[in-house]
């Protein structure tokens, strides 16, 4: 492989955000990389916004959700390490230099940093300095490793064919994670400013918390609410078959992994 970096955008009808996501990544300076924007068919302005980055290699045609797209990526990934960036998102200017170098340096097979929340303007809402490793948070607290701040071995994750399950929606990546723990892989946290996280209200992950008693509402976030059960019952602790005692369990684990989660972010490099 000659490039250093495949970047993934999967994409649709994201267009009023698309044209700093990519300029995130032409900007970037001092590596090698490409740029595989897969969208799914959208109808505003992502195709004459594309068209303005010639970097980006521009593929539009149906797939079956985001976690379809970001596979159809994968699989054409050519760089030595792979990450996804999600449309309404961007990279800090030089991170992919600043991050190579601690690639280059580390042998694990999942590398994330740290990240920005910002808003639907681009304003800055916080800094998220994330923890080290810990399956046991990552589990039972919460997907905390950002996707769109992690980067991926292509010879031992991707280029082994491990793959986005097409029937998670919303924590996809957390399962996609919980897996590759449980194979064997490793992760390592960079203390490096990635990316910019946005938050604009039409976040997939964020959709359905809000507290309703709509029921079509209460139905789409009990479906987003299931991947997380259904990743702490596949790659955690489970103690009953029955699946209220599970529940009853799963509160006291949330509360011991959160604080688990303090005590090693306290430990972790700066």
């Amino acid at each position: 492989m000659s490039l250093d970096f495949t970047i993934i955008t999967p994409s649709l009808n994201y267009g009023r955000f698309l044209g700093d996501c990519l300029e995130s990544v032409a900007t970037q300076e001092g590596v090698s990389f490409e740029h595989l924007l897969i969208d799914g068919g959208s109808t505003d302005e992502s195709a004459e916004v594309a068209a303005r980055f010639p970097h980006a290699v521009w593929t539009q045609e149906p797939d079956k959700g985001m976690s379809d797209a970001i596979n159809k990526g994968f699989a054409r990934a050519r760089g030595e390490w792979v990450i996804w960036l999600n449309a309404d998102d961007r990279l800090k200017p030089g991170a992919l230099a600043t991050m190579l170098a601690f690639l280059k340096k580390s042998p694990a097979d999942v590398v994330y940093g740290d990240y920005d929340f910002i808003d639907e303007n681009g304003g800055l809402i916080r800094t998220m300095k994330v923890p080290g490793w810990s399956a046991f948070v990552h589990t039972h607290h919460h997907c905390y490793v950002p996707s769109t701040a992690a980067f991926y071995r292509n010879a031992t994750v991707i280029g082994e064919g491990h793959r986005l399950r097409e029937d998670f929606r919303y924590v996809m990546d957390g399962e996609f994670y919980a897996r590759l723990d449980s194979i064997g892989k490793k992760f390592a946290h960079a203390p490096i400013q990635i990316a910019e996280f946005r938050m604009h209200g039409g976040n997939a992950s964020q959709r359905h918390l809000k507290k309703t008693r709509d029921m079509n509402a209460v139905l789409a976030a009990e479906r987003q609410h299931v991947e997380s059960r259904a990743i702490r019952r596949a790659y955690g602790i489970t103690l009953f078959e029955d699946p209220y005692l599970n529940g009853l369990v799963d509160g006291v684990l949330w509360i011991a992994a959160r604080g688990w989660k303090a005590v090693i972010k306290v430990a972790a490099p700066r």
